[in-house]
């Protein structure tokens, strides 16, 4: 079995600039890479992303595919490897195909379970990381460990996660000195 690092993407990797759909906009959260890069020794690290402004409309599938190509050409450089990468672009406030109440997104666990599949993971091994309370709770659903980051839009710490980071090297910092 496998052990992965399942991280949000929008607050946790990169500043979370509401509905990120431009590259121009894609701006590292500081320590990130560098976080990203301690855990890589040890874990898998997956994405695993709710974007609902495709269902909502905002911007389209193609542009979330770019900005997901150029943030993993950016991780590239800095010698980080994702192994996997899963979103959900369903909203209830969605338009057409993409209004839908579905067990993708978080704090359902669709996501994380089909990351376990594909990777062979044992989910009570694994960590999700984010910055919302839906992040910590959709790892608490599948049964993993959670890290909630103060580095996005939710300032007040989430205290129900087994841990509260600075940000992603903090965080590293804590799942590595304690032997997970």
């Amino acid at each position: 079995m496998n052990k992965a690092i399942f991280l949000d993407r929008d607050g946790t990797i990169n500043v979370d600039k509401h509905y990120i759909h431009k590259v121009e906009d894609l701006e590292l959260i500081p320590f990130a890479t560098e976080g990203m890069r301690l855990l890589s020794k040890n874990y898998l690290l997956i994405i695993a992303t709710n974007q609902s402004g495709i269902g909502r409309g905002l911007y389209s599938l193609e542009d979330y595919f770019v900005v997901r190509e150029k943030l993993t050409q950016i991780l590239n450089q800095e010698k980080i490897k994702i192994s996997g990468e899963y979103y959900c672009p369903h909203h209830m406030e969605g338009v057409g195909e993409y209004k839908l109440d579905c067990n993708c997104r978080k704090p359902k666990t669709g996501m994380l379970e089909r990351a376990s599949k594909d990777f062979n993971l044992e989910l009570n091994e694994c960590w999700m990381i984010g910055d919302k309370l839906s992040d910590i709770m959709a790892g608490k659903n599948a049964g993993c460990k959670t890290i909630h980051v103060l580095s996005g839009q939710t300032e007040k710490p989430i205290l129900s996660a087994n841990f509260v980071a600075k940000n992603l090297l903090d965080a590293a910092d804590y799942i590595l000195k304690n032997n997970y």
